[in-house]
């Protein structure tokens, strides 16, 4: 039996496995999942690498959500309306790859990206308390904005998404980075189905590596979601800056390079 299992899977299991577990805690999981996945099948086709990575990454953020919604409270309504958009956006983003080269992208995630850092460690208590804003009609629309603006980049391009979440959550309704990172992985949840919605019927996905990367991928969200939920918010937050630090290096280096 063991013979018969490739010999790619068991390093696609262990990447999966960390990979979930960084997603959980604070996001970011496709930085480490998806290289990973072009690494050590580089014989097929980004469709097929793009789409494995999104079903296996769609449980462990399931995971996720699941095990936060059972621990930690969060303001639903904005939640929900975010994802909501969130879905349909992506999915437009997917069908525009074609349309815009996503190296014209790139500069203005990266500006974004030192803006973000550079805002979160000037303000010293920036997550660090738990203040939500009472929810009325500009707090709704302000959720439908960026469930619509997330979407599009997480369906278009994608690295950062978790991150960028988190940050407008604690932004926007005052949320602590515990509760926005809880918040982030229901959005986060409707973008990866949108997704799927595209690359499961149009078979962009390999089951053999997909099915066993998934069940790793629950397995790291768990371990991920209690470390985050035992270091609570200064966890996170310095996770969050560590990111964040890493997404700026890559960007930086995909854009100078």
């Amino acid at each position: 039996m063991l013979d018969m299992i490739p010999p790619e899977l068991w390093w696609l299991v262990a990447i999966a496995f960390i990979a979930g577990l960084v997603d959980a805690a604070v996001g970011g999981g496709g930085l480490v999942q998806l290289p990973g996945l072009f690494t050590v099948l580089p014989q097929h086709s980004p469709a097929l690498l793009f789409g494995t990575n999104k079903f296996s990454s769609a449980f462990g953020t399931g995971a996720a959500a699941w095990r936060y919604a059972r621990n930690v409270r969060f303001p639903w309504r904005p939640v929900l309306f975010a994802a909501a958009t969130a879905f349909v956006f992506s999915f437009l983003g997917a069908t525009a790859v074609s349309l815009l080269p996503k190296d014209a992208v790139r500069p203005l995630v990266l500006v974004l990206l030192v803006a973000m850092l550079g805002y979160t460690l000037w303000k010293k208590d920036f997550g660090a308390l738990h203040r939500p804003r009472e929810v009325g009609r500009r707090e709704l629309v302000i959720a439908l904005a960026i469930g619509a603006a997330i979407g599009f980049y997480d369906g278009f391009f994608g690295p950062g998404t978790g991150s960028f979440l988190i940050f407008l959550f604690v932004r926007f309704f005052g949320l602590d980075f515990l509760r926005a990172s809880a918040a982030s992985k229901v959005v986060n949840l409707s973008t990866n189905f949108a997704a799927l919605s595209f690359f499961v019927p149009t078979g962009n996905v390999l089951l053999l590596f997909a099915v066993p990367m998934a069940v790793a991928n629950i397995v790291g969200s768990v371990v991920g979601t209690r470390l985050a939920l035992r270091g609570g918010t200064p966890f996170i937050r310095k996770l969050f800056v560590g990111l964040v630090v890493v997404l700026i290096a890559r960007m930086g280096w995909d854009t100078f390079a």
